[in-house]
C-alpha cells in the first residue's frame, strides 16, 4: 500500500474499528488468535430483508466478494441482530451511503435494472463502495468498480486483482488497529 493510500486508508478504518466494535464483526476464537499465521476474517453483517425482487442478486453480490477476499466476510445478519449493511430496493438510481468501512445502506434502485443493467454485477459494485471502494469512471468492464460506464452489456461482478487488493488493505489495516488498540502502557 503507498503511504498516500494509507493515510486516506487510517481514519476509515479507525471509524470502522468503532463502528464495527458495537458486537457485530466476529472475533477470531482466543486460541486462533495467538497464532501468527491466522487471522480471522473481518464479518460484515448484512441484511437484505427490504431488498425486495433483489435478494438472489444480493446473497450473489457477496458470495463474489467472499470468493474474492479473505480479510473480510459478508455474511446475512442473524435473527434479533442488528447488521452493518443494509440493503433496500427503491425505483431510483443504485448507490451506496456508506457510514463507516463497512458499513452503511445500500439502495438497490430499479432505474439501472430497467436500463438493462446485469442485477449481480450492480449488487457487488455497490458492496465493493460499503468495503471501501470508490468509482471508477469512465472504466472497463474488467473492473468491477466501473459501474454502469462499462454498459448495459457487461455482467462482470467480479473485482479486478486491483480491487481486491485495496479491500485486503483496508481490512488488514482495520484488523491491525483493532489488534492494537487499548494496548499503550504509560
Amino acid at each position: 500500500m503507498t503511504s498516500s493510500r494509507l493515510v486516506r486508508a487510517l481514519p476509515v478504518a479507525v471509524a470502522a474499528v468503532f463502528a464495527l466494535a458495537g458486537g457485530q464483526a466476529v472475533a477470531a476464537p482466543a486460541a486462533a488468535a495467538a497464532a501468527p499465521t491466522t487471522t480471522a476474517a473481518r464479518v460484515v453483517t448484512y441484511d437484505a430483508g427490504g431488498a425486495a425482487e433483489f435478494k438472489d442478486a444480493v446473497t450473489k453480490g457477496a458470495a463474489v466478494w467472499n470468493q474474492s477476499v479473505k480479510n473480510v466476510q459478508l455474511k446475512p445478519v442473524a435473527s434479533g441482530q442488528r447488521a452493518n449493511l443494509r440493503i433496500v430496493a427503491d425505483n431510483g438510481w443504485p448507490r451506496a451511503s456508506v457510514t463507516a468501512l463497512g458499513s452503511g445502506t445500500i439502495y438497490f434502485g430499479r432505474q439501472a435494472v430497467d436500463e438493462g443493467h446485469n442485477t449481480i454485477r450492480i449488487a457487488s459494485h455497490e458492496m465493493g463502495h460499503i468495503l471501501g471502494l470508490p468509482d471508477v469512471k469512465p472504466g472497463p468492464c474488467s473492473s468491477l468498480m466501473s459501474g454502469a460506464s462499462a454498459g448495459t452489456s457487461c455482467t462482470n461482478a467480479n473485482p479486478n486483482a486491483a480491487e481486491k487488493s485495496e479491500v485486503e488493505d483496508a481490512f488488514a489495516l482495520l484488523e491491525a488497529s483493532a489488534t492494537t488498540a487499548g494496548t499503550y502502557k504509560d
